[in-house]
């Protein structure tokens, strides 16, 4: 049996947490986009811009790829520790993933304020 000392380290529940909270706010999220894609009146680029138009939308849609890109950070940094033995090519991909994600997120954020 393995006992862990109390060092103050809570091994992992808090980002079980996140990647659960981020997950129910994706699958919210789609449910609500199903619905307001699906109640368009014509599924044409006016409709759709009509559609993002919104800020409170636009701002929705952000948080949903915000949640979407720390769930994926969550889950592939827990991969490349579990799986990547060598500290210095576990760290190059916990980099490499890090600056892509970042990446993304700054080109949602011009896809969805360029609209």
């Amino acid at each position: 049996m393995v006992r862990r000392q109390p060092v103050g380290a809570h091994y992992g529940l808090k980002d079980w947490i996140a990647q659960r909270a981020t997950a129910v706010f994706m699958a919210i999220y789609t449910i609500i986009f199903a619905v307001c894609t699906l109640t368009l009146s014509e599924f044409s680029y006016e409709a759709w811009s009509g559609l993002f138009s919104s800020g409170p939308f636009r701002f929705l849609s952000f948080l949903f790829f915000l949640s979407l890109f720390y769930h994926a950070w969550i889950g592939v940094r827990d991969i490349w520790m579990d799986y990547v033995k060598p500290d210095g090519l576990r760290l190059s991909l916990h980099l490499v993933t890090l600056f892509l994600l970042v990446g993304y997120a700054g080109w949602v954020a011009q896809i969805l304020w360029r609209l």
